[in-house]
């Protein structure tokens, strides 16, 4: 059973959604915090900073994803005896 999700090089897209929701929500809420405790309400071009760390925050995590593969190693490739199953 295949408890990390993707082969190396690849990403399924139920492990694309999950990490994506996570790392969007978590980079937005760390970012607006200061701006919120701070007493006032967000301008435009703070809330734009925010979207951009959790865009950054996305893309990180698919190119982890990309290069970590089924046994969660990265930077290995699939091992043999998983690449001889599917065939």
């Amino acid at each position: 059973m295949n408890i990390f999700g993707s082969k190396f090089l690849q990403v399924n897209w139920q492990d694309l959604v999950r990490g994506l929701v996570v790392a969007v929500i978590t980079s937005f809420l760390t970012a607006l915090l200061p701006i919120v405790q701070s007493g006032k309400l967000p301008t435009m071009a703070q809330l734009g900073v925010c979207g951009i760390a959790g865009a950054t925050a996305a893309i990180a995590y698919v190119i982890k994803n990309l290069l970590t593969n089924s046994k969660d190693q990265m930077f290995v490739a699939e091992p043999k005896e998983d690449a001889e199953e599917t065939k």
